[in-house]
């Protein structure tokens, strides 16, 4: 009797082989591993990436607020739109691992077109900009393109019967995003900030230490290769999907009065489609409808973005004019010294030294602690005076003139910003409390979508839900940007909507109900093999709906 070279046997032996594959003992999956690294990789990648994109816009591209704005959230949009692509050529055409594989090249491409357009000596503005756009569209379709593929691969890992690992799997995996994140965010910027290349600030290096971590990411997803557990695609999914409702919609149109009425308007593609398929699409359309209210969380979480860029473009514009530093303590400027004398200047404030040349010299920006400055000395080639500052408070702005009067030295100190008694930390219970919101809801939305998704849409639907993040962006770009209204009332726009929203889903959660996908296997059965079905086996699947499907509780 010769080998069996059918693709499905050698896939289903080599599921065997990796289910014996565990780590230390438990019900994990070696597997795994190599997925979370990829993950946190991945994600330090792209957030650390778009921690120092405003600023790039702002200051690399010399664009304004308003434009950077809108560019970020476009660009933000497009990565959470392009995961249904990803989905689709994950689910119909080359497999989940094929296409994290395929599309990561793509996504280390994006980033190095980025890094390259951050270079001052490669073209004009143009070019710069050109290859900017470029690189993030890439960079969109590779991060977009992988993001349901690498959740849904990680959870095609566990056995049917490990549910409870593959929950707490999506946990991990999410913490690994978190990790990635926070870590990119300190680290890039400082890259930009601290080291300087082309005799500026190092746009090039802070977006090419992200694109070493894609190449790193790649890499470790492929070096698992050997260990994973990959489910063959299903075929063009999405045609059928799309013909099967057409043929439904068409044919309800034609025949529902002199029909009798079906329990589902799905249902009236019996006809002709299979009656698994028209049972996944319900499943799927089920979970969507349920998703249809959460585009107003990422709407209200993506408010500390807008805020965020607002800050910088503020910040940092007077940095180029004036020179500041943001310190822990809270935000404090030392303004320019002028000097309007015929002599030279060094100005000794506190512990730090000042230079202001003569004739209207401009000294260097230092930043100094908050406090008295009774003393400060000012020194020409000739003489020595002193002057008092006074109080140097925290957020304040400070332009001091200094002039040569026939009494001696004499300044004026002009307080362009007013200084800020507020302690900075008071911003971190708000930032925990809306982490914390952010974990929970994408934990939760990342294992709902893929519990309740047939083993043939499971990326589709893990795009849908990432979807969410793409409609949220598009909400701030079209209310927000349009309305032109004042950042605290955005925010009590925003919250108020989220509050009515909530209502709104946990009504709707209430009413739905779990299912199990995976009782689809045992009510469709098919013999591949003898190619005959049993006529009981026919008849029951005539027969099934998804109201017969065993269910758990409601959410």
């Amino acid at each position: 009797m010769g080998k069996k070279k059918d693709k499905d046997v050698d896939a289903e032996d080599h599921g065997k082989v990796q289910r014996s594959s565990k780590l230390c003992g438990t019900n994990y999956p070696v597997s795994i591993a190599f997925i979370v690294v990829n993950e946190f990789c991945e994600r330090f990648s792209y957030y650390g990436m778009k921690a120092v994109l405003t600023l790039y816009f702002i200051h690399y591209l010399h664009w304004d607020k308003n434009l950077s704005t809108a560019v970020y959230h476009a660009f933000s949009s497009l990565c959470y739109f392009t995961p249904v692509l990803g989905a689709l050529i994950a689910d119909s055409w080359l497999g989940k691992f094929k296409t994290v594989i395929y599309l990561s090249i793509v996504y280390v491409i994006g980033h190095v077109v980025k890094s390259v357009g951050a270079i001052p000596d490669v073209g004009d503005s143009t070019v710069h900009v050109v290859l900017s756009m470029l690189g993030l569209v890439l960079i969109a379709f590779g991060t977009g393109g992988i993001k349901p593929c690498v959740a849904a691969f990680g959870g095609d890992q566990f056995d049917e019967e490990h549910t409870e690992e593959r929950r707490k799997f999506f946990s991990i995996f999410y913490m690994s995003i978190n990790a990635g994140s926070v870590l990119s965010t300190i680290v890039t910027p400082i890259l930009r900030g601290d080291v300087k290349c082309f005799g500026g600030d190092c746009y090039a290096l802070a977006f090419g230490v992200p694109a070493a971590l894609m190449v790193i990411a790649l890499v470790v997803f492929i070096a698992g290769s050997g260990l994973y557990k990959k489910s063959p695609p299903e075929g063009n999914v999405l045609v059928c999907v799309c013909k099967c409702i057409g043929f439904a919609i068409r044919n309800r149109w034609k025949n529902s009065k002199k029909s009798p009425k079906r329990s589902h308007w799905l249902d009236w593609a019996e006809e002709k489609y299979p009656k698994r398929l028209i049972q996944e699409i319900q499943m799927v359309f089920r979970v969507l409808v349920l998703y249809i209210p959460l585009p107003m969380f990422w709407a209200l979480f993506d408010q500390q973005v807008k805020g965020y860029i607002q800050f910088i473009s503020f910040v940092f514009s007077n940095h180029s004019n004036y020179g500041c530093s943001i310190s822990l303590k809270g935000i404090f400027y030392f303004c320019r010294f002028i000097n309007t004398h015929t002599e030279n200047i060094n100005i000794t404030v506190g512990t730090d030294e000042f230079y202001a040349a003569a004739n209207y010299g401009i000294s260097q920006n230092i930043s100094v602690p908050r406090g008295e400055y009774n003393g400060v000395v000012c020194e020409t080639n000739t003489d020595q005076y002193h002057i008092d500052l006074g109080l140097l408070d925290f957020g304040a702005f400070y332009t001091v003139i200094l002039s040569k009067e026939s009494n001696g030295l004499t300044f004026k100190k002009m307080e362009d910003i007013q200084a800020n008694d507020i302690h900075i930390a008071w911003q971190v219970p708000q930032y925990v409390f809306i982490t914390a919101g952010e974990v929970m809801f994408s934990i939760t939305g990342l294992e709902f979508s893929y519990s309740q998704a047939p083993a043939s849409m499971k990326s589709v639907l893990q795009a849908g839900w990432l979807m969410n993040v793409a409609f949220g962006n598009v909400i701030v770009l079209t209310v927000a940007e349009g309305a032109g209204m004042e950042q605290w009332t955005e925010f009590l726009l925003f919250a108020g909507l989220l509050v009515a929203v909530s209502i709104i889903f946990s009504i709707m959660a209430y009413f739905y109900t779990y299912v199990d996908p995976d009782q689809l296997d045992k009510i469709f059965r098919e013999d591949t093999d003898d190619e005959k079905v049993g006529s009981s086996d026919s008849k029951k699947n005539e027969a099934v709906s998804l109201n017969d499907m065993p269910k758990q509780t409601k959410m």
